[in-house]
């Protein structure tokens, strides 16, 4: 039996549940409802891949967020057995329930009450074995009344990985391979242990009252007169029946209280993602009124004072990540990264919110500045405050700034106010501190506040008013300027930069030493009298080790806004005569924001927009971009005086520019209005983008930021390219599929968008001509 997938990209809106739930159906699983599952919480992307169906061998890799499955109804004892990857999912039935954590093992009894749901980075491995291998083999995990889990460890563990192994290479197995593993794993099944670990037995009596009674008290862990007096009135229970609730699963309320506050600070000490708050403020934080005390529990539970449990988990973290050539999180690191919502802190506003513009009329034109306080640098996040509100059909003037500016200070910054703050840099502070998503303490790398992990200056956020989730929201480009040189003797001119970078395509194939290397090219972008403009080089020079005001040494280009120290470099000339780059004016980044809650790498680009690199996206264009939060929150910066399809070094010509938009807002229901991915129009085309993983943060769940550098291909990217090629003709103008596959075949032009972003790009143009008589 071939494999079948789903993947959610390839169809429009009115066909995706449809397909989805055939898909389901054809592995003996079905979607269910509960009132308690919220619209806001299901994902829109859901993805798949199996081999076969119940009651013989199946197996599934699923994605889908927020969603609640079930195994179809049937006769036989072979339970579902389930393997989350990422975050924990449900087994629920009624008011009953038990948490399978991550990479723990669950079985789903075959009665088809019982259902699981998964969270929101919930990647699960779904796996029945053929009833036919169970038949004259008795086990206590057959027939199963009531669901089971098992901890990693031992046994488990190897069949854990068993079946991760499996859905890994599902597609390249084939029929003899099929029957030989299914016999394996049948035979690793009974292994298992004959009664799920203590610890799930205390997490299913969890469910119910106490469970309410833990929830109640993860909520209010930092309220330092929190007891069981007080928890018991929140309930509306007698503090008597509560301790008795809590002794019945082996342990006090006090006992439980202190477990998880040093549960809670050992996540605060070990995540990376973290502030570098004091030992005293993590002890205050967690609800230890006496840091002392603190100190001595803490020591006496994990073995370790907590400065110096945090001391080693930093240097553990240094070494393990093998190097600094790193764009994004490391999977070491990242996995230990606990989101921010997990450890109950809240969200950050990391700019003070700016009031509507609600009284003005639809039209007005908006200049919105570039500076400290309107830039965001290295992430996206659904937590900023916008410092601008805008309504549909409005002009912003926006200026943004190339994060290479620093490569020659003396030609893009000096001079220049709003330049100089936002790349201000001494001893003390920074201009902008925070550049990227990673760590505010930089204790991945010790590089930088954000490492780096995200590069780009992004002017906004600019809040859209009537934009909800659902909606779409259009960006026209009504024209760019470059920003000009304000320094002394060079007032007037124009610069640009291109790094060819240790995350370029050419690194690891450079013919002539040294090898390997970097290097930062200098151009000076010229109008010409027709209209159009070109660049030529100025000069170039090699990267050399560079120490920034702070102390840290970067060997090489590895983080955002390095101040390059005069005469620290080499600079080598033009070639004679010089080329001349045909200008190609364009924002590398227009995003909005994305639905997730962390903050987001600016780096690969996605379902929200972001760093899409393309050319096209320049005077005269528009981009469709679907909204995930309310008020869309839109970002646009990376500026770019010209680039080829590839990007193939790292960069462009990287240029500040001045840019004039109209923002538009199309409301669900309209035809634009599914798209699920930036959309590019031109005066002659749809360009429609495609990555190698179109929404990689539900993906690969908590590791999407460090995953989506790992595993990204150009095959990957043409496939989700056509899908959506295919859908576009088939949703708009009511193609069959063998039309549409016809005419793209024929018609359809594909390129390589970018292969340097991490989620690696390739574009589909279809020309208006193919459709007579289109307006669009």
């Amino acid at each position: 039996m071939p494999v079948s997938r789903f993947q959610s990209e390839s169809y429009s809106n009115d066909q995706r549940d449809l397909a989805w739930r055939e898909f389901l159906d054809a592995i003996g699983l079905l979607e269910v409802w509960s009132p308690e599952i919220l619209p806001a919480s299901l994902g829109n992307y859901r993805s798949g891949l199996a081999h076969g169906k119940m009651p013989d061998l199946m197996l599934a890799r699923l994605s889908a967020t927020g969603r609640e499955l079930s195994p179809i109804a049937r006769r036989g004892v072979a339970p579902l057995i389930v393997l989350p990857l990422d975050e924990a999912i449900e087994i629920v039935r009624g008011d009953e329930g038990i948490v399978v954590r991550g990479r723990e093992l669950g079985l789903v009894p075959t009665d088809p009450g019982w259902h699981i749901r998964f969270g929101r980075n919930s990647r699960t491995v779904c796996l029945t074995l053929p009833e036919a291998l169970l038949l004259g083999r008795r086990s206590t995990n057959t027939g199963l009344a009531a669901p089971r889990v098992f901890p990693n460890e031992s046994i488990v563990s190897i069949f854990a990985a068993a079946i991760e192994a499996t859905a890994a290479e599902m597609e390249r197995l084939h029929g003899a391979d099929w029957a030989a593993v299914a016999q394996q794993l049948t035979d690793l099944f009974f292994c298992l242990p004959r009664k799920a670990g203590s610890d799930v037995a205390q997490r299913l009596a969890f469910s119910g009252l106490l469970g309410r009674v833990a929830q109640t008290i993860e909520s209010h862990l930092g309220d330092n007169d929190l007891n069981a007096k007080t928890v018991a009135q929140m309930e509306g229970i007698s503090e008597r029946y509560m301790q008795r609730l809590f002794k019945r699963n082996g342990e006090t309320f006090s006992q439980y209280l202190r477990e998880r506050r040093l549960q809670r600070a050992r996540a605060l000490l070990s995540s990376p993602g973290e502030p570098d708050f004091s030992v005293a403020n993590v002890a205050y934080d967690c609800g230890f009124g006496d840091a002392a005390n603190f100190n001595r529990l803490f020591k006496q539970r994990f073995g370790q004072p907590p400065g110096a449990f945090r001391a080693s988990i930093t240097e553990a973290r240094r070494e393990s990540a093998g190097g600094v050539e790193n764009r994004g999180w490391p999977i070491s690191a990242l996995g230990r990264f606990q989101p921010r919502a997990t450890l109950a802190r809240p969200a950050r506003r990391l700019l003070p919110a700016k009031p509507s513009n609600s009284t003005a009329q639809p039209g007005q034109t908006h200049h919105l500045n570039v500076g400290p306080d309107t830039v965001h640098w290295g992430y996206f996040s659904r937590s900023l405050a916008p410092v601008l509100s805008v309504r549909p059909g409005d002009h912003v003037i926006v200026e943004t700034l190339t994060q290479h500016a620093t490569d020659a200070r003396e030609l893009m910054i000096k001079g220049d106010p709003a330049a100089e703050e936002v790349f201000f840099w001494d001893g003390e502070r920074k201009g902008v501190d925070r550049r990227g998503a990673g760590p505010q303490d930089a204790s991945v790398f010790g590089r930088g506040a954000g490492e780096g992990f995200g590069v780009h200056i992004c002017t906004g956020p600019i809040h859209v008013e009537g934009a909800e989730p659902g909606d779409v929201v259009e960006v026209h480009i009504d024209d760019m300027t470059p920003r000009p040189s304000r320094a002394p003797g060079y007032e007037g001119r124009v610069f640009g930069s291109t790094v060819s970078a240790w995350w370029g395509y050419h690194y690891s194939d450079l013919l002539t030493a040294p090898n390997p290397r970097e290097t930062v090219t200098i151009y000076e972008v010229h109008q010409d009298d027709d209209g159009s403009g070109h660049a030529e080089m100025l000069y170039s020079y090699r990267w050399k080790p560079q120490t920034d005001p702070f102390g840290v040494t970067h060997a090489t280009y590895d983080y955002p806004g390095i101040p390059v120290k005069s005469g620290s470099v080499e600079f080598e000339p033009p070639p004679d005569p010089p080329l001349r780059v045909p200008l190609r004016p364009h924002f590398g980044v227009i995003a909005v924001a994305p639905r997730e809650a962390n903050l987001i790498d600016s780096v690969p680009p996605a379902y929200f927009g972001g760093n899409i690199d393309n050319w096209r996206l320049g005077k005269g264009t528009s981009v469709y971009l679907p909204v995930s939060v309310r008020g869309a929150l839109l970002s646009i910066g990376d500026p770019h005086a010209a680039q080829g399809d590839g990007e193939l070094s790292g960069t462009a010509i990287e240029c500040s520019m001045t840019g004039r938009v109209t923002i538009r807002l199309h409301k669900r229901g309209t035809p634009i209005a599914d798209i699920t991915y930036p959309l590019i129009e031109t005066a002659d085309a749809w360009v429609l983008t495609g990555f190698s993983h179109p929404d990689y943060l539900a993906e690969f769940g908590s590791k999407g930021q460090s995953e989506v550098y790992a595993k990204s291909s150009l095959d990957l990217a043409m496939r989700d390219a056509f899908r959506k090629a295919r859908r576009f003709l088939m949703a708009r103008f009511g193609l069959a599929e063998d039309q549409a596959i016809a005419h793209i075949s024929a018609a359809v032009d594909f390129g390589v968008t970018q292969v340097v972003d991490g989620n690696l790009g390739v574009h589909a143009i279809i020309p208006k001509s193919l459709v007579p008589g289109c307006k669009e």
